[in-house]
């Protein structure tokens, strides 16, 4: 008897993207504990011009290693699960062999063929058009590596314990759509750590790979001495981010970082979100996103909020506003659940609840998986 006869065919496709994969590792922990699935983990490898850039959507495979990638072959699956534009497109390739029999379970906003997945879990900074496939959550599906935070915390634990507390974590981002980094930015920044000095505690500065090299080489001109400093391009310096995460006091975080804001909130610790500027640029981007939010909500099922609904699958289908994220809402959400703070104001414990979108994607997926 095959698997399907007793249970779904269930396979995760994963690309080369860490966190991205987390959040499908994530659903299939939920589907093998409460569902008693087993999912079959495809590795795909990225082809290098893909490895940062885009492949073109569509069920394809020019983009992936095949020989280095784990075998693509029938037994199709029931229901493939997946995150991100190049595994996707691997996720519609399987599902035209399987001659439309897979259904796929995309996690986060697609970049076209929308109407071509089954199911499309997106949570709170992205903006999806308003179709009956999209499942909107809270919040992104990731989840923390304890035990890397344990070692990390165990690893940092004598460096850190002469410092004065609080110890403050400082994650520093990048610029993306419509934010930038610019002066302000690293006045807010500085302000920041002249503040938590004057409390008598210590800033740790962490930055990351998206992190214009500008912004870098003026925290480290501005910032005194009491400031510890880690430049994520340093090869020779040891990176302190877990040893952060499991023993700083609390976390400010700029708002373009929504993995690092989650990741914190898991920890169940202090957060501040740094909110970035705009240019002239921005601000009209800012403005688009902003229409999309609106135009993009479900449907309630007024007559008003029909009319919405078609407008905005219109409007998506000629291109004008394609799919977004939009920051200041999930900053905003972060605040209204009592997980997050404004830089700026006084720092407090988190005294909201996570909300836990799970049992919610299990019911979407179990309805699609045996349809």
């Amino acid at each position: 008897m095959s698997p399907s006869e007793l249970q779904p065919r269930v396979w995760l496709l994963l690309g080369n993207k860490k966190g991205d994969n987390g959040q499908v590792e994530t659903i299939a922990a939920a589907i093998e504990s409460q569902l008693g699935w087993h999912c079959e983990r495809k590795n795909i490898q990225v082809r290098e011009p893909f490895l940062f850039g885009k492949p073109k959507v569509g069920p394809t495979l020019y983009h992936i290693e095949r020989d280095q990638s784990d075998p693509l072959e029938a037994p199709w699956p029931d229901l493939i699960i997946t995150v991100g534009r190049s595994p996707a497109n691997v996720a519609l390739w399987v599902k035209q062999q399987s001659g439309g029999h897979s259904r796929i379970a995309l996690v986060g906003k697609p970049s076209g063929y929308m109407e071509h997945f089954d199911l499309i879990i997106t949570s709170a900074e992205t903006l999806p058009a308003p179709y009956p496939n999209v499942l909107r959550i809270n919040m992104p599906l990731m989840r923390i590596n304890q035990a890397a935070i344990d070692q990390g915390a165990k690893d940092w634990e004598d460096r850190f314990s002469a410092l004065p507390h609080p110890l403050v974590g400082i994650m520093v981002g990048g610029p993306t759509n419509p934010f930038v980094f610019n002066h302000s930015v690293t006045d807010k920044l500085v302000e920041e750590a002249d503040r938590i000095i004057a409390e008598g505690g210590t800033p740790y500065f962490t930055t990351s790979r998206r992190t214009p090299p500008a912004i870098t080489e003026q925290l480290k001109q501005r910032l005194t001495s009491q400031s510890l400093f880690y430049d994520w391009n340093d090869s020779s310096a040891d990176n302190p981010y877990m040893g952060l995460m499991g023993l700083a006091d609390r976390f400010v975080v700029t708002g373009d970082s929504i993995s690092m804001m989650v990741e914190v909130i898991h920890l169940k610790k202090p957060l501040q979100i740094l909110p970035l500027p705009t240019s002239l640029l921005g601000r009209l981007d800012q403005a688009r996103r902003s229409l999309a939010r609106w135009l993009y909500q479900p449907a309630d099922g007024s007559l008003n909020s029909r009319l919405r609904v078609g407008l905005a699958r219109l409007i998506y289908r000629t291109y004008l506003i394609r799919h977004t994220r939009h920051y200041p809402g999930f900053h905003q959400l972060l605040v209204n659940l009592e997980l997050a703070t404004w830089q700026g104001e006084p720092a407090s414990p988190p005294a909201g609840k996570m909300p836990d979108d799970i049992p919610h994607v299990l019911t979407f997926i179990k309805a699609i998986a045996t349809h």
